[in-house]
């Protein structure tokens, strides 16, 4: 399958049928994943799978028991087949950037980036998950980090890392209910690319 059709067929998948995901699998599929790009080589990015025997704990620290009685999606979601704990170690980035090759960047310092560039790494090997996962047939979501994200630190026992996102991963049951924001009226694709000619 080609990359473009790739892209075009990936989609959130909110609602899944309770398959399994094989975990030695799975890590050899993050381990794919890693190959994104990685600012100085820091290679500050971790991917940390969680099986689906532990998901009913992972929702339990992830969210909390007035959101789980008020969400429709929470059902398919609990569904799952596993889930990957993306993960960054800002501290890698800032020793690499003090290195003697990178310390005129002046980047060796945490308030100096304009743009962290380990949540940058973090996006893309998240989207080189995506698409792995869609090169093989398996559907996914990706699960921001809005509240909880220290509890569920703490659970994982990656008290020295920052959570970027979570991804869980399956086998869609078609009951997926698209989201509302598919319905707001944003610029074609093509209209978000422009030619500059300072």
């Amino acid at each position: 399958m080609e990359l473009r059709d790739l892209l075009a067929r990936r989609r959130m998948t909110r609602s899944f049928d309770g398959t399994p995901v094989d975990l030695e699998w799975l890590e050899e599929l993050c381990a794919l994943a890693l190959w994104a790009p990685t600012a100085g080589n820091s290679a500050g990015v971790r991917m940390n799978t969680v099986g689906q025997g532990d998901l009913e704990r992972f929702f339990a620290v992830a969210t909390d028991e007035q959101w789980r009685v008020r969400s429709a999606r929470l059902p398919g979601l609990r569904r799952a087949g596993a889930a990957v704990l993306v993960t960054t170690r800002p501290e890698d980035y800032l020793a690499r950037y003090r290195e003697e090759d990178k310390a005129a960047s002046g980047l060796g310092d945490r308030g100096s980036w304009p743009v962290p560039y380990w949540h940058t790494d973090a996006a893309m090997a998240t989207m080189a998950l995506l698409l792995l996962l869609e090169e093989r047939g398996w559907q996914a979501v990706l699960w921001g980090s809005f509240r909880h994200d220290e509890a569920l630190r703490r659970w994982a026992g990656l008290e020295d890392e920052e959570l970027f996102a979570t991804v869980l991963i399956g086998r869609s049951d078609g009951g997926d209910v698209a989201s509302t924001s598919l319905e707001r009226d944003v610029p074609a694709r093509r209209d978000r690319v422009r030619r500059l000619s300072p």
